[in-house]
């Protein structure tokens, strides 16, 4: 075999070994076997929270649960060989399952780096260095899907944390949802929930990441410092200005309308409120226990025909003298250099990036303070081809998400439908109820109208409370005219209208009128004693 079919078949090879390696995940761990001993929990001090390997509710399908609520979890997967991060597709993704809902804490993953000498998963805890975190975190103001990069600054050697800026929210729902981060050779992010793209960023973008992978090429001098005699007043007061001779800082605001007048027809002898003529010593009064009883208070009714009553004073306006406290005017300040800052200096830390210096994932673990127990890990991945991660998707997650989402609707309609139920059924009661009321005898006048807006109703039982309140006004309305409609008035009486018939033309009104007649007599009766009423004095509360 010659040199170049060799070659050729190296090639092929080498192709073939290639897709075979994409189209498998680098890393998955599904929990259906148990995951003691192949996942360590941490030892360290304050991770009292229990693990379990527990089904997901409604299916058969386990998963590692955060069983207890109030505690710190940390639990950690150490791989056989790092992951490197650099030059390929990555992608990062996993479900949870918030199966009490989320309150407070967080629900996702440390990729961690390359640990010190000596270092053991048992010692696994907030302190462990890693190179990604990304997944849900909600408490208080705080909603959103972190993707947070440990990115080695080249130049000082420091650690610094680059935040993704305006992240995803996280679903509020007790369903299954996957988390999917790719991150791309040409410095692309790319985040997903539930395979939905919610968030593209660019790792050396200062809009996409806070701080900025690439730091400032200058910045402030920290050793420079404002001159003392440095003056930042843009305007003074003006030194050579005097007090004007006749500016008089004592004048009020405000003085009397000397030319004002007493309104005629004031009642200077009339207080504003009167003891209320009807109210009564309650029968229980005890005055050793009780003090000694006094009438409530009701507007006086002559002084809601007056002008006013009580003592009557002027009026106050504006005083036309008032200048208030005097100040020097200002003036631009001659000596104003300006709002000082610190000269700018080359950054010592400012380097050039063209991709991000990944550092590779050596371990995965779950380090997390929740409130909230129920939280459901399951089907981690972490694969070189986004095609892998569909296809997982659509295996291990999508079945289990539509089965949940076909049960919440079923919930939600039955719950609805017995909403719906209820309130037909009060619906019914409410309708009987105000029949009944209809049928009540000292009524029988307003029957025929109480029945129509009944009927109306039963038509539109979406309107029931609004048809509520229509009844209750006309109730309240003719009660108001039963027990209040007749009763006299305590104001003056209105002057007596002209025209006055006599006891002979009432008489032959009687027997010649017209059914009409007779009936717009009983509708101007009505009206003279709704405006009876109306003008009865206005009670106090006691």
């Amino acid at each position: 075999m010659t040199i170049a079919p060799k070659i050729l078949l190296l090639c092929l090879l080498s192709s073939l070994w290639l897709q075979i390696w994409a189209s498998e995940p680098i890393f998955y761990e599904s929990f259906d076997e148990d995951f003691e001993g192949r996942w360590i929990k941490s030892e360290k001090e304050g991770y009292s929270g229990v693990w379990k390997h527990a089904k997901s509710d409604g299916h058969d399908d386990y998963g590692l649960l955060v069983s207890e609520k109030a505690r710190k979890y940390a639990i950690v997967k150490k791989l056989d060989e790092p992951i490197s991060l650099k030059d390929e597709t990555i992608v990062l993704q996993f479900e949870v399952r918030l199966q009490e809902g989320l309150e407070c804490g967080g629900a996702y993953l440390k990729y961690l780096r390359p640990q010190d000498a000596g270092w053991t998963p048992k010692g696994f805890d907030n302190e462990s260095p890693y190179s990604i975190m990304f997944g849900p975190d909600k408490c208080g103001s705080t909603n959103k899907v972190h993707f947070i990069l440990n990115h080695k600054n080249p130049k000082s050697g420091k650690y610094v944390e680059h935040h993704l800026k305006y992240p995803p929210s996280v679903p509020s729902d007790k369903l299954s949802h996957v988390y999917t981060a790719i991150l791309k050779p040409d410095n692309e992010l790319r985040i997903l929930i539930d395979g939905e793209e919610k968030k593209k960023a660019n790792f050396l973008s200062s809009d996409d990441f806070e701080p900025a992978l690439i730091p400032l090429k200058t910045i402030p001098d920290p050793d420079d410092k404002k001159p003392a005699d440095w003056d930042e007043r843009p305007k003074i007061a003006d030194s050579s200005a005097v007090k004007p001779d006749d500016w008089d800082e004592d004048a009020p605001m405000e003085i009397e309308d000397e030319e004002a007048v007493k309104p005629e027809g004031w009642l200077d002898d009339e207080p504003e409120d009167i003891d209320d003529p009807e109210a009564t010593v309650p029968e229980d009064w005890d005055v050793e226990e009780d003090g000694e009883w006094e009438s409530p208070k009701i507007d006086n009714p002559k002084c809601e025909v007056a002008p006013g009553c009580g003592e009557w004073k002027r009026p106050m306006k504006k005083n036309p003298a008032y200048k208030g406290k005097w100040h020097a005017p200002m003036i631009d300040n001659p000596d104003y250099k300006g709002i000082w800052k610190p000269q700018e200096i080359d950054n010592p830390e400012y380097f050039e990036l063209d991709k991000p210096d990944f550092e590779p994932i050596a371990a995965i673990g779950i380090e997390i303070w929740t409130m909230q127990d129920g939280i459901l890990f399951d089907n981690i991945l972490i694969a070189a081809d986004e095609k892998v991660a569909e296809s997982y998707r659509e295996k291990t997650w999508k079945p289990k998400y539509d089965v949940e989402k076909e049960k919440q609707k079923a919930e939600e309609a039955e719950a609805a439908s017995s909403v719906s139920d209820g309130l037909a059924g009060f619906q019914k009661k409410v309708f009987d109820g105000l029949y009944k009321v209809a049928d009540v005898p000292f009524l029988a006048a307003y029957k025929s109208k109480i029945i129509d807006i009944i009927e109306k109703a039963e038509k539109q039982p979406n309107l029931t409370i609004g048809i509520l309140v229509s009844v209750a006004v006309v109730l309240l309305t003719i009660l108001f005219r039963l027990f209040f409609g007749g009763r006299k008035a305590t104001v003056v009486p209105a002057a007596p209208a002209t025209n006055t018939p006599t006891e002979a033309d009432k008489e032959a009104d009687k027997d010649s009128g017209s059914t009409e007649e007779k009936e717009g007599n009983e509708q101007e009766e009505n009206e003279k004693e709704e405006e009876t009423a109306a003008q009865r004095p206005r009670r106090r509360r006691a």
